[in-house]
């Protein structure tokens, strides 16, 4: 039976206090306005126990009102986006969707597939002309387990600002007296800039397919080990696995166009503690940058990680005061956007949202059973997230349907990949 959603009610959060005059204006920040426009989702799942839950009707109710008080610290989510310059900061509100699902969330636990996911989210990811900034679904299941569905628009927010929201709503649910609030300074570090002639919206496809491999701790540390002694350097458990990754996609799409094609690897990387003095984690914004391989061919490649550790390094402080004059970077991104619309090169993406407090999400009944990640908007997609135990990561793939087809049945991939199922994991 196939994964189904009903929607069984929907209405808009409004904040609880409105937002004073002189922030009904929120500017986007050079780095907001070169983010694509498309959504980031986050699904939290937790599962039914009647001794500490309430019923779901009270859940939900208190899962509304926490919004509409987190929703006057996060005032630009109420507003609306206009265009790629700002957010309306009007006390609109947001959509809050109640969804009945089909089916017991152990049948979506035993075998998780991102592609079905995406039918417990509010909004389709990819609807860069939708003009929220954030949507929540509350997903009820037969069992009487639920799934809270978020989608926060890219144009705002990173990863590092999209979990401290989230873990800041389920801060205000629990009552927590000292809550951090966040400092909206990303378009004073970052001014905006005239950006004719770039296209955010590049890279976006429907034809791909996202599949989560599971990688338990046992096995990373082999290829730890593996990749050390090749380097004599013990790389960082996602360093030695975005290596392992990147040369089985490297095998499966070698005999794919030319020959001769170069391949360049690309890691998000956080810019707040670049700065000196660092920014609190509670900036909020995109406050990322990318760091990018030279690129690299399978024919003189013996290392297919080389490098990235030496790229990411130069991402410092220096970095970040050349990127906040913004043409340089706005010109290499121009350049690499017309490479890749040209198929000139192939370009694979990592990011990392291990060690984040993804299961710190806790609205008053515990922690998330499970934290999960719909199918992807991009191809040549990789997100990292660590196993709620063990120590061990998953791994969301985002790849062409063909180059999937062969990569996802490379033996020498499928020797490291553990059980798909949450509950083994």
């Amino acid at each position: 039976m196939k994964l189904e959603a009903e929607v069984i009610s929907k209405q808009i959060i409004t904040p609880s206090s409105p937002t004073p005059d002189h922030l009904r204006h929120y500017q986007f920040s050079f780095l907001d306005q070169i983010s694509p426009p498309v959504y980031n989702p986050l699904l939290l799942f937790y599962e039914f126990n009647a001794k500490s839950q309430p019923n779901i009707t009270e859940i939900s109710n208190h899962l509304k009102t926490s919004l509409a008080k987190v929703l006057t610290l996060f005032y630009p989510l109420a507003g609306r986006l206009n265009g790629n310059q700002h957010v309306d900061c009007n006390d609109n509100g947001i959509p809050y969707l109640e969804a009945q699902v089909n089916c017991k969330l152990s049948d979506v636990l035993d075998n998780p597939i991102p592609g079905e996911l995406n039918k417990l989210m509010p909004f389709e990811l990819d609807d860069v002309a939708n003009k929220f900034a954030l949507g929540i679904q509350l997903n009820i299941f037969q069992c009487g387990g639920f799934a809270i569905a978020q989608c926060l628009s890219h144009k705002l927010a990173d990863g590092l600002s999209y979990f401290t929201f989230s873990k800041t709503w389920a801060a205000t649910a629990r009552g927590e007296p000292n809550i951090a609030h966040p400092q909206f300074i990303s378009a004073t570090l970052f001014p905006p800039k005239n950006l004719s002639g770039f296209d955010a919206r590049t890279g976006i496809t429907r034809n791909k397919v996202t599949k989560r491999f599971v990688f338990s701790a046992s096995n990373i540390e082999e290829l730890r080990k593996v990749q050390a002694h090749k380097n004599l350097t013990r790389p960082s458990r996602v360093e030695a696995l975005s290596c392992f990754i990147l040369s089985r996609f490297m095998e499966a799409t070698k005999d794919i166009g030319s020959a001769d094609k170069f391949y360049r690897v690309v890691h998000a990387v956080n810019l707040r503690p670049r700065f000196d003095p660092p920014l609190p984690h509670h900036s909020f914004g995109n406050l990322y940058r990318i760091a990018m391989t030279a690129p690299l061919q399978i024919s003189s490649c013996r290392e297919p990680y080389h490098g990235i550790r030496k790229v990411i390094s130069k991402i410092d402080n220096e970095y970040v005061r050349k990127l906040q004059k913004g043409d340089e970077h706005l010109s290499f991104i121009k350049t690499q956007a017309e490479l890749f619309a040209k198929g000139e090169q192939v370009i694979i993406n990592f990011s990392s949202y291990c060690w984040f407090p993804l299961y710190d999400n806790d609205f008053g009944w515990g922690r998330p059973t499970w934290v999960g990640l719909p199918a992807l908007t991009f191809k040549n997609i990789v997100n990292f997230m660590d196993t709620k135990e063990g120590g061990g990561i998953e791994a969301y793939i985002s790849l062409e349907e063909e180059v999937m087809t062969r990569f996802e049945s490379d033996v020498e991939l499928l020797a490291y990949v553990s059980p798909s199922a949450v509950l083994n994991v």
